[in-house]
């Protein structure tokens, strides 16, 4: 549908912001709604492994897949949804700016299926342009407050 794309830059170095921006089990420290998440198989990620994700959707968790599709450490990392009414291809980009502070931009666009097509523009959109920033502004927080 449509991209939603999310900039905030951290204080600190590209390899910290990217290991922890594209950590399934972190996940739940910094975005809304998320319960927990692995890479399957474990270890470090290659093209064509699995992110799982265990979600909050409304008084249920549902575990969502999504495919590795480009990782290249620590600068870009994407997965796209392979299950579910709504799909999320999920972009990270870290710049570095100097050797301590980075500019981080995710962005997301959702394909919904069967009722996703109806959720998509009428919910998840809009949710996701509101939880975006804030999701952000607690990894900045976290990231920048680790020793």
């Amino acid at each position: 549908m449509a991209l939603i794309t999310t900039t905030i830059e951290v204080d600190r170095p590209a390899e910290v912001v990217f290991a922890y921006a594209t950590d399934p089990s972190r996940f739940s420290e910094w975005q809304k709604g998320v319960v927990d998440g692995a890479m399957d198989p474990p270890g470090a990620p290659r093209v064509g492994d699995r992110c799982l994700t265990t979600r909050r959707i409304g008084l249920s968790n549902r575990v969502v897949t999504a495919k590795l599709v480009r990782v290249d450490p620590p600068n870009t990392w994407a997965v796209r949804g392979v299950d579910g009414p709504i799909r999320a291809g999920v972009d990270v980009a870290v710049e570095a700016l100097s050797a301590t502070r980075v500019r981080l931009t995710i962005s997301v666009d959702f394909k919904g299926h069967g009722i996703g097509r109806l959720l998509v523009p009428l919910i998840v959109e809009r949710e996701a342009r509101k939880e975006m920033p804030a999701n952000l502004a607690a990894l900045k927080q976290r990231v920048e407050a680790a020793p």
